[in-house]
């Protein structure tokens, strides 16, 4: 599932084939944005905030969320794309490589001046140059009686975290995902442990949580119900959680995962 790793490795490894290199070709296939063409322009850089990643060009940027299917890869000139060619949403080409985004969530392509349109809005980005704990600390807190796994997965507080980080840290830290904030203990070792373990993650394909790579081992408690936890044997329980109906809460219903023994 795309998370802020995720969305890191993909605008680096975007970023070393595209960044300084004029576009041969550009393919847009999204109806609103159909016309455009970027052709000639240069890649000045590219970028991940959260789980949102940023391609700028000398007069756009194009904005793209992966959701929950969508990936971007990059292929040789001539090379067999390993995704059929229907779920394409953009191809952008140079001399050197072919870069095509499949089955993206979200799609657009903006003037510069409006990156921070989409953006603007997000808490500080885990694995971004303006990562600050202390005002991530801030947001979580100003909403004390919120359950602690919506506040984690809201974009505004802290960006990068997405289904499998929340369980999973809820599950390292021995809380419930439906404890409030204000009644975590040592809510900054939390924040401390959310960075730690995206960094350690940012730079592997395979990612972990448990510090197994292997195949069904990566997760305490994600995609685990009725399994038995890997600490105590009791079975894994899931669930969903979700805001009462209060508009701009960031936050949608989406299953938890707890172990009902080693989290309170």
């Amino acid at each position: 599932m795309p998370e802020g790793d995720t969305v890191y490795r993909t605008a680096k490894n975007l970023g070393s084939a595209l960044t300084g290199s004029v576009l041969t070709g550009c393919d847009v296939r999204v109806p609103r944005y159909a016309t455009v063409d970027l052709t000639g322009e240069t890649v000045d850089s590219v970028a991940s905030r959260g789980k949102h990643l940023l391609i700028r060009t000398d007069s756009s940027v194009i904005h793209s969320h992966l959701k929950m299917e969508g990936a971007w890869h990059l292929y040789k000139p001539g090379s067999r794309w390993r995704r059929p060619a229907f779920e394409a949403r953009i191809v952008l080409r140079t001399a050197a490589w072919q870069a095509v985004g499949f089955a993206l969530g979200t799609l657009e392509v903006l003037p510069r001046d409006r990156e921070e349109d989409v953006v603007g809005y997000l808490g500080p980005d885990l694995l971004g140059p303006d990562w600050d704990a202390a005002e991530a600390l801030r947001r979580l807190e100003r909403d004390p009686e919120r359950a602690i796994g919506l506040a984690l997965l809201d974009q505004r507080n802290l960006a990068g975290i997405g289904n499998v980080y929340r369980n999973e840290l809820c599950f390292l830290r021995g809380v419930l995902p439906t404890r409030p904030v204000a009644e975590v203990p040592d809510l900054p070792r939390m924040v401390e442990l959310a960075k730690r373990t995206l960094e350690a993650n940012k730079n592997r394909v395979e990612r972990t949580l448990t510090g197994d790579t292997r195949d069904g081992r990566q997760d305490w408690v994600y995609g685990r119900a009725g399994r038995p936890c890997r600490r105590c044997g009791t079975p894994i329980q899931s669930g969903t959680l979700g805001d009462p109906v209060r508009p701009g809460r960031g936050a949608t219903d989406r299953e938890t995962f707890w172990c009902p023994r080693c989290q309170t």
